[in-house]
């Protein structure tokens, strides 16, 4: 197997002038740089993945920024996205923000440094120049950043939509919603398709906003204790949802004889928990392949006019919803 030295044998040059070559620091003459990327390519010298990709400008990888991992919706989609790139010989490089805004001056230093090839966003960024500046194609999931960055993400709106028609048809007449952040674009648009049916019905409705990561059991016991006469509750994520199962089997309420309960992601964990979860299913396997085809088709340079793109959910029904008689 070559070794610099080898190349800089060849290329009748010192190591530290391959080094610079290498690392496109420092000044190079052209001819030298010329001498030395030949010897390189004759030799297959490849000394590890950042050399090669700064040699041939191409690191094949992806950097992906998450707001957190510790929802099973987020790790299943970052899972789910690497498994397509791998197919295309890309990896992944992914960042656990964790909503902490500091941390990208040290993300940015590093895409930067390993000169990523594109840019997914799953979490919502404020201030999107920085990123801009990177000059490498970038897509987001679940957030509109600006018009010219394509956002992909599932009808949450249609999903609010058939979470409220099930439940009334199913006999409903007193609705709670139990939400993520309000601040959040996909917690707005289910909010918007929940409350456009229930309003359009008449029917009375409470909501309830918390941290939908960690849930409080405490918190959703409190709030279905208020509302004794409730008799189906929406909540924006199965997480959320499974631990309001546990809250109204702390209070005594059956489910769904007293409380009819409906997710939304369709985790793994909703076939399995008892009564198993009614829940609204956003395919991460679409939301995936949609991602990577897009990254793609950006990175080969083919041009998409649509900057928008929303994927169909649908009401998977199970044990936590009762049909009406």
């Amino acid at each position: 197997m070559p070794t610099i030295k080898d190349v800089a044998k060849k290329a009748n040059v010192s190591v530290a002038t391959v080094s610079r070559v290498l690392n496109q620091s420092g000044y190079v003459s052209d001819e030298t740089r010329r001498l030395v990327e030949a010897a390189i390519r004759e030799l297959d010298y490849i000394p590890n993945e950042l050399a090669r990709s700064l040699f041939k400008k191409q690191s094949k990888i992806i950097g992906v920024i998450v707001p957190h991992l510790s929802t099973y919706f987020f790790s299943e989609l970052i899972e789910a996205i690497e498994a397509y790139f791998l197919e295309e010989g890309y990896h992944l490089m992914v960042f656990n923000v964790n909503e902490d805004l500091s941390q990208e001056k040290k993300v940015l230093n590093v895409f930067n440094q390993y000169n990523i090839d594109g840019l997914i966003l799953v979490t919502h960024i404020p201030d999107i120049k920085n990123y801009l500046n990177l000059d490498i194609p970038i897509l987001s999931i679940d957030h509109k950043l600006t018009d010219d960055i394509l956002a992909i993400s599932s009808d949450n709106t249609e999903g609010g939509r058939l979470a409220a028609r099930h439940l009334i048809e199913n006999g409903c007449e007193n609705l709670l919603h139990i939400r993520g952040p309000s601040v959040l674009m996909t917690v707005q648009d289910r909010t918007k398709g929940f409350n456009e049916i229930v309003e359009k019905k008449g029917i009375p409705l409470h909501t309830l906003d918390l941290d939908f990561r960690k849930p409080d059991l405490e918190d959703i016991k409190r709030f279905l204790a208020e509302h004794p006469e409730a008799d189906g509750v929406f909540c924006d994520s199965d997480t959320i949802a499974i631990t309001t199962i546990r809250a109204a089997h702390e209070l005594g309420k059956a489910v769904p004889a007293d409380l009819q309960i409906v997710g939304f992601d369709n985790i793994e964990f909703a076939e399995l928990i008892t009564p198993s979860l009614t829940t609204i299913q956003q395919s991460i396997a679409d939301l995936a392949r949609t991602a990577y085809e897009n990254m793609i088709a950006l990175i080969v340079g083919e041009e998409n006019s649509q900057k928008e793109k929303i994927l169909p959910v649908k009401l998977i029904e199970r044990e936590s919803t009762r049909k009406k008689h």
